[in-house]
Order: structure tokens, then C-alpha cells, then sequence
């Protein structure tokens, strides 16, 4: 935005501040009919007549509970009537949080839409070009004025609610034919978390148990003995707990007050009931600095809500005294595992979870509202293994935007998989904020967010106290901040799993090549490429790259069998060396992006099984196999190499003997490669944003 039109921008949004404020002071809602088109004019808006058989759009800046305001834009009249739900993903209407967007990058998400479809379709019969430079104006127009209002601007008096434009458009221009403008009073903010002590909550050095068992095995207990079996050594715990004594070789404390010095995190877990005086003597005492709160029950049933939320009133008063006060992960919270700072505090026996005892490799975090997502996500799938598991709860204090805000700055983070169940107030713009921060620092951000049904809402406020919110818009806003957004839980753990796996390689396009000895995966690969708003295509071959195969099929005397072409079908009788070597010839094809290779575990030629009666030394264990020559290939490589072994539990340790080795490995070539499409999609539209806000 160059400065001119950063000081027109400014002044119009000056103006509509004071028409927002005049409004609300004269006890009026909305804007009457000549304000209206001061309004209007101050972002160099006019009202008009509509012309004959134009293209009905909707435009509208509108106040949400979680993103604050939101610019939408989609199809007006009869169609803007009719259900999302008869719609594809991006296609009834594209939204976004007003400050992450301007005019040109909301342009490029409302080419999705249908009603862009049938502008350019309206443009090309009356032969003229569609009116890019036009509505990407109206949307800038549209954002200045709502500037005017946000509801967390510092000493902000009167807080817009709605603009809601109605446009025509002929294929050649667009019009506003009608404007309406709502105002109110702006929402109480919550005092700023000290979320710098986050890294106290993750990293303590001194941590403190209330509501261990001396006797018994309580929740308490159970996480005191997760904290010593993950390394953690008795000299750093304690047990709050009148009597002296010691627990499992810990030493216990009769009080708060008689801590020397701070505990950088004391985990709580004792009877719902026992939380609201014990945060009370915590805040008092000065002696903490993070406190994870175990406890369910608080704010998730109807008696409970109105104490639990004047709990969180006094934990958010605290944080206006001092230092900020001590920060608090919970209610309802599963634990922390936290590599880096050497403890796991989930109140899950590890032996009912086994989970990886070595250094993590994944530079990866999960966040979650549900400890149990995490634990299931896990036990699935152990090469997830992030650094940071962090059980959320129901945010009786830190928040989503929180955690994500303070994990967007760190160096040893590439990829943040996150369940939400819902936000607090304006803390889903906070959010939004930080995936932004994240995207632009190169991270990758996939969330899964449940909660997108009535009965699926319900128990969302069952289980965490959460306001689950309008999941379309929830993922428009999300994706155009830049995340990738699911609402399927396996959709989820493929893309989590291979944003890890993948980050270091380089998205350079949409060009994908496929290769399988079974022909129904090359096929399938091949149909797997079309998404909801993004489809790869395959690649064509350069002739330099068929001579290649070409000439490994003829060495293994299957040329008269197999026609080179993308998708190959490489024949059953190719071996180990066969599926590397054309591997390798299509990853190193200028005209290639990316490969999914299928491994035919099940084919008699290649070395798939741990141990072969049939021929003894022909398996895992031979230097010539898969799993120890297609390695170093996606080592060497910088573009993305996608595995598949499609085969039962026999085949299991062929999956993980390459994974252990850092390979991308999918079970079903079909979901893999669907995975790989939406991570192409998120990849080249995150290199979109940092192009764009001048980060790239």
C-alpha cells in the first residue's frame, strides 16, 4: 500500500469512527440514511441503480464473537438466500478477520466463490474482462471503513456490528445499490496473560504436585509417577501436603507459604470444589509462576458455570497486579508432555500408553482442548512425536491464541497441529493473528475443528465449556489467515503427520508423478489429484526421463510389458531396485513436483517381509531392499517423495522400518495422495502469503 493511499485509508477510517461514535452517543444503532452516505463517501462509495440483468454479490462486514470483524463477500439475492450447505468448500461465500486481508488478497479467495464464476462467465459473453481492479477497490473501500470500528482498538468508544453492502455487477463494473450500517458498544476485554511465562509452564526447572496420594493411586499420584518414569529427578518435584514426609522418594511441603523461593509450575489436582479456594491461596501466596489446573467440572455443567466463570475473573484480575501474576493451563486439563523440558505430567499410566522414550525428531507441537484426541492421535501414529503435547482444557485462563501466539516464535518449531473445540471472546481474532505470525515465520499450521453438527455443538460445551461457532466461517477465516483446516479427524492426522515429515522439502508446484507395479494404484493416485478448491495434475515426462525408465525396464526385462507414461504402472515383476531407480528418475525430472510411489509389498519381487521361508535372506534384513535404498533417495532429494505400502499387518514392519528412516509413508495411495494435494495447496498458498505481505 503505498503512503497516498495509506493516509486515505487512515482518513477514512477516522471518518467512520466518528460517524460510529455519533451514533451510539445519540442512543441509535444504525446509521440513519444521510449518515449512511457520508459514510459511504468517505471510502469514495456511491449508491445506484442496479442495471439490467446483473449479478446479484454480497458484501458485508459483520461483528463475530470469536474473530471480532469479518469481511464476507459471495453470492447476494435469491442464491445468498439459499443453505451453505448446498455448497462446496469457498463456493456460497469466502470470509476473512477484517486486519489480515486487504483488497487484492481478498480478491484472490473470492475468485472461489460462484458468483465470481459467473461474473467471469457474464464478462467473457459480453466480451470484456472481468472487474478484478473494481472489486478488489469496493474491498479495500469495505476494510476502511470497517477500521473505523474494531472492537479491540485501544480506547474505543463505539464498535461496528455490520456494514452490509449489496452489489451488482455487469460482467464490466459493480455497483453498491443499497448499504445498511449497525453499531454498538465495544465488548470488555480480558487483561493480557503474561503468556512469556509460558516458558516457565514448559520448561520448569522446579515443579510442585497438589493432590497426591500417600496411600493410594489418585490422579495425583499417578502423574507424580509419569514426572519421575520420564526423567524428571526427585530433587526438582515436590508434594503440597500438610504432615511432611515424602511420596515415591519426593519430599512433601506442608504449604504454599513455605516454599522457599518460586515453583515454575505447580499441577493441580484435587476435587473440582477444592479449586476455587486453592487459586485464591495461589495468586496469594506469590509463589508460582505456572499452575496446571486437572480438574473437569468446572464451568461444564450448568451449576458450575457461573462460579467457574468468576474464577476466571479473579485469575484475570490478578494478571492486571505485579509481574502479571501466575499464568493457568486448565480446567479440565490432561497434562503437558514436554520433551524439551523433561517431564510428562498426563495422568495416563505409561503403560497404558506407551509412548516414544527417545529424543523427538519431530519439530512439532500438538495443542489440544481434549486430552484424549491427543493420546488417541498418538497411539495411532507414534512418529508424530512432538516436542510439545499440551492438554488445553476448557481456557479457564490461557487461551488457544494464547499458546499458538508464544509458539509462532519459536526456532525449534516447524509444524502446530491443533484441535479446537471452540474460542473465547475475540479469541479466535488472537488466533488468527498467530497463525498469520507463524505462517509468515515458515511454520505450517493444520487444525481440526470439531463441533460442526447441532448435536456435535452441544457436546462441545459439555466437555470444555466451549462456544463451538459457525464452522464454515471458522475455516474460511482460519485458511485465509493461513492455516489448513479439517473437520475429519484422519484427514487430520494424515496432514499433522506429513506437514512434519515434509516441511524441509521444497513445494515448487502443483506437477505430480506416480509409479506402482500394481496398476489400481497408479490409477488411483491419478484420481486422487482433484481437490475441493486446489487439484494437482500429472506431470508430462520429459523425453530424457522416459529414456531412464525406459532403461530400467529393459533391464529388468519388462520393457515389452510395460509403456512409459504418468501414471506408470510398472508391472508386478519390478523389484526393490526397480521402484528406487524410477523413483529417482521422476524426482529429478525438471517437469516433476512430486512423486507417489507405490511399493507393492505383496509382489513376489520385492523385499517386504521381515523374515522369507520362501527365499531365506531375500527381506527386510537385505541391504538391496526398499526400506534401506529409498532412504538416502528422499534424503538427497528437496522435493516431496511419498511412499505407499498398501498391504496388511504382515507388512507392518516394512511401513515403519521406512518411516523410522524418515520417509513419508501412507497405507492407501488414494488417502496419501489426497494428503498430498491439501499439503501442496497449504504450501504454495503459505509462500502466496509471504509473497504478498512482503515476507517471502
Amino acid at each position: 500500500m503505498t503512503e497516498v493511499r495509506s493516509h486515505a485509508a487512515s482518513r477514512a477510517a477516522g471518518e467512520a469512527a466518528q460517524h460510529y461514535r455519533t451514533a451510539l452517543a445519540t442512543g441509535r444503532a444504525t446509521l440513519d440514511a444521510d449518515e449512511l452516505a457520508r459514510l459511504l463517501a468517505a471510502a469514495d462509495l456511491h449508491t445506484t441503480t442496479a442495471p439490467a440483468d446483473a449479478i446479484e454479490l454480497s458484501i458485508r462486514v459483520h461483528a463475530t464473537r470469536e474473530f471480532g470483524l469479518v469481511l464476507s463477500a459471495g453470492a447476494g439475492g435469491l442464491d445468498g438466500a439459499l443453505d451453505p450447505a448446498n455448497f462446496a468448500r469457498d463456493r456460497a461465500a469466502v470470509h476473512a478477520a477484517v486486519e489480515l486481508t486487504d483488497g487484492e488478497d481478498f480478491l484472490e479467495r473470492f475468485r472461489r466463490t460462484i458468483a465470481w464464476q459467473r461474473i467471469t462467465a457474464l464478462a467473457a459473453r459480453r466480451g470484456v474482462q472481468p472487474p478484478d481492479a473494481a472489486l478488489a477497490r469496493l474491498f479495500e473501500a469495505a476494510l476502511q471503513l470497517a477500521a473505523g470500528g474494531l472492537p479491540d482498538a485501544p480506547g474505543a468508544q463505539a464498535a461496528l456490528q455490520e456494514l452490509a453492502l449489496d452489489c451488482a455487477c455487469d460482467g464490466e463494473a459493480v455497483r453498491v445499490v443499497a448499504a445498511r450500517c449497525s453499531v454498538g458498544a465495544p465488548p470488555p476485554l480480558r487483561v493480557a496473560r503474561p503468556i512469556h511465562k509460558i516458558d516457565r509452564l514448559l520448561h520448569p526447572e522446579r515443579i510442585g504436585i497438589v493432590g497426591a496420594s500417600a496411600s493410594g493411586m489418585n490422579f495425583g499420584r499417578i502423574i507424580l509417577r509419569n514426572l519421575l518414569g520420564s526423567g524428571c529427578a526427585p530433587e526438582r518435584l515436590c508434594v503440597i501436603r500438610p504432615g511432611g514426609g515424602e511420596i515415591d522418594g519426593v519430599a512433601c511441603i506442608e504449604n504454599l507459604a513455605a516454599i522457599e523461593g518460586k515453583l515454575d509450575l505447580l499441577i493441580v489436582a484435587v476435587a473440582a470444589d477444592a479449586v476455587y479456594p486453592l487459586v485464591d491461596e495461589i495468586i496469594a501466596a506469590g509463589t508460582v509462576e505456572a499452575v496446571m489446573l486437572i480438574p473437569g467440572g468446572l464451568g461444564e455443567t450448568a451449576k458450575s458455570r457461573a462460579p467457574a466463570a468468576d474464577l476466571a475473573a479473579r485469575i484475570n484480575a490478578a494478571h492486571a497486579c505485579g509481574d502479571g501474576g501466575p499464568i493457568f493451563l486448565g480446567a479440565n486439563c490432561l497434562g503437558v508432555v514436554s520433551h524439551p523440558g523433561r517431564y510428562d505430567s498426563w495422568f495416563i499410566p505409561l503403560e497404558r500408553l506407551p509412548k516414544p522414550q527417545k529424543a523427538p525428531e519431530r519439530r512439532a507441537v500438538m495443542l489440544s482442548q481434549s486430552g484424549a484426541f491427543m493420546i488417541t492421535r498418538l497411539s495411532h501414529n507414534p512418529w508424530l512425536d512432538p516436542r510439545y503435547m499440551i492438554a488445553m482444557g476448557n481456557q479457564t485462563d490461557l487461551t488457544h491464541g494464547d499458546l499458538l501466539s508464544w509458539f509462532a516464535a519459536r526456532e525449534d518449531v516447524d509444524s502446530i497441529g491443533i484441535y479446537v473445540e471452540g474460542f473465547r471472546d475475540l479469541d479466535g481474532l488472537a488466533f488468527a493473528r498467530a497463525v498469520r505470525r507463524a505462517v509468515l515465520a515458515g511454520k505450517q499450521v493444520v487444525v481440526y475443528k470439531s463441533g460442526r453438527s447441532e448435536a456435535g455443538q452441544a457436546g462441545v460445551m459439555g466437555h470444555t465449556a466451549s462456544i463451538a461457532g459457525d464452522p464454515v466461517l471458522f475455516a474460511s477465516v482460519l485458511a485465509q489467515a493461513g492455516a489448513t483446516v479439517t473437520d475429519d479427524v484422519e484427514v487430520f492426522d494424515d496432514l499433522f503427520y506429513m506437514a512434519g515429515t515434509l516441511h524441509a522439502k521444497r513445494i515448487g508446484g502443483d506437477r505430480l508423478a506416480a509409479a506402482s507395479g500394481a496398476g489400481f494404484e497408479a490409477v488411483s493416485a491419478a484420481d486422487a489429484i482433484v481437490g475441493e478448491t486446489f487439484s494437482m495434475r500429472m506431470a508430462a515426462l520429459s523425453a530424457d526421463t522416459v529414456g531412464r525408465i525406459e532403461a530400467v525396464l529393459a533391464e529388468k526385462k519388462l520393457a515389452a510389458l510395460v509403456e512409459v507414461r504418468n501414471p506408470l504402472d510398472m508391472n508386478p515383476g519390478a523389484d526393490d531396485d526397480a521402484h528406487v531407480r524410477i523413483t529417482a528418475a521422476m524426482i529429478e525430472d525438471p517437469e516433476v513436483d512430486a512423486v507417489v510411489v507405490g511399493l507393492d509389498p505383496t509382489a513376489p519381487m520385492v523385499r517386504a517381509l521381515e523374515q522369507s521361508r520362501l527365499r531365506p535372506g531375500y527381506d527386510l534384513s537385505d541391504p538391496e531392499s526398499t526400506v534401506h535404498t529409498l532412504p538416502p533417495l528422499v534424503a538427497r532429494t528437496d522435493k516431496p517423495i511419498v511412499a505407499v505400502v498398501d498391504a496388511g499387518r504382515l507388512y507392518d514392519a516394512m511401513a515403519a522400518g521406512l518411516m523410522d528412516r524418515g520417509v513419508c509413508v501412507f497405507r492407501n495411495v488414494a488417502r496419501g495422495t489426497r494428503a498430498l494435494v491439501r499439503h501442496v495447496e497449504a504450501r504454495l498458498d503459505a509462500e502466496r502469503i509471504r509473497r504478498h505481505f512482503g515476507q517471502s
